[in-house]
């Protein structure tokens, strides 16, 4: 699993730091997330725990990212292959890291998830990036086969695609997401959009009402489906918001999809009830556009490829455009997993 909040590369400073004080929030116990907040204090224990209030307040009402919308090009000659060929929207930006920000700071504000950020950059601390850092912001991206459905959720991308028509043309919106734990998945398969809830109540599932010591969370800044759900059939599962944001980007949740607050907002306005979704789990994508192939790889996040190099040749061998391949620059991207899309074509 990976741990909610957890940071896996550390400076000796944010070490230090560290061990003065442990947070466990309230917020994520009630996702029944088993690991903890940890924020650097300097000073007091309770000190630590103003600042570390002060900086969710501030960070929710000024990080707000963008929502990545993108007309989809029309099928490239490779995908008339008689296979699947996926296209590709995006393009790589740059951030210039400023005095104070987090990665997550920096994740959420180009539209991305921590994770998205974090996977290319493993050897920085997330809370003290290096001030005059210029990073590599991966907004570009593969977009998967719809078949019919309106939307398409990739559990190993930890990403959701919006499909719809405007006028003449077939648009695609992806937001990232934070999704189920190892030990609590979220679903694959084909559902319906069902229900939809502004300021949702939650019901607590009878399993973990005596942990909480309620049966009830009603709306509000305590409630962790956020503002808006959206059902997933009658399957129990649902799109919604957070009261945490720095949780998506991040496995943590007992199975339901969450979204950043200006994410779950315009998607729920869009979709309609009885649209179809399609949740998949695809850690390698491939792509064709403008004649160039690309290739996105992610970990096996819940550890269900047996063999995951094997797996990935097999991916490209019922690609339709498999001669347009440099085997040498698709056998790096697979390993190393870091979600970028890759120019992988042959020269």
């Amino acid at each position: 699993m990976i741990p909610f909040f957890a940071t896996p590369t550390r400076s000796p400073r944010t070490k230090a730091l560290q061990r003065e004080l442990e947070i466990t929030s309230r917020a994520a116990e009630c996702r029944g997330q088993k690991a903890k907040y940890f924020f650097p204090s300097f000073a007091s224990p309770l000190l630590a725990s103003i600042l570390f209030l002060c900086w969710m307040l501030a960070a929710s009402a000024s990080a707000a990212g963008p929502e990545s919308t993108y007309r989809i090009p029309p099928p490239a000659p490779e995908q008339h292959a008689g296979k699947e060929t996926g296209t590709v929207v995006g393009m790589p930006a740059t951030h210039v890291v400023r005095e104070g920000e987090t990665l997550l700071d920096i994740a959420r504000s180009h539209g991305l998830g921590f994770l998205e950020l974090q996977r290319l950059y493993p050897e920085i601390d997330p809370w003290i990036p290096p001030v005059g850092r210029e990073l590599t912001i991966p907004r570009q991206w593969i977009v998967p086969p719809n078949g019919a459905a309106e939307i398409v959720i990739n559990l190993p991308e930890l990403r959701l695609y919006h499909f719809r028509s405007k006028k003449d043309a077939e648009l695609v919106t992806t937001y990232p997401l934070g999704i189920g734990t190892t030990d609590n998945p979220s679903p694959v398969g084909r559902f319906k959009v069902g229900a939809k809830r502004k300021n949702p109540t939650w019901y607590v599932p009878k399993s973990l009402e005596k942990k909480y010591g309620t049966q009830v969370v009603p709306p509000g800044p305590d409630n962790p489906l956020g503002d808006y759900w959206i059902s997933l059939g009658q399957s129990g599962y649902g799109l919604h918001g957070t009261n945490i944001a720095w949780s998506v980007g991040r496995l943590a949740t007992h199975g339901c999809i969450r979204l950043y607050p200006e994410h779950i907002q315009p998607l729920f306005a869009r979709v309609r009830p009885e649209q179809d979704v399609t949740i998949i789990y695809e850690p390698i994508k491939l792509g064709v556009v403008h004649g160039r192939v690309y290739a996105q790889a992610y970990p096996d996040i819940y550890g269900r490829i047996d063999d995951y190099v094997h797996y990935a040749y097999l991916k490209l061998s019922s690609f339709g455009a498999y001669t347009l391949v440099d085997v040498e620059k698709y056998s790096r991207v697979i390993a190393q997993k870091n979600g970028r899309a890759v120019d992988i074509s042959s020269e």
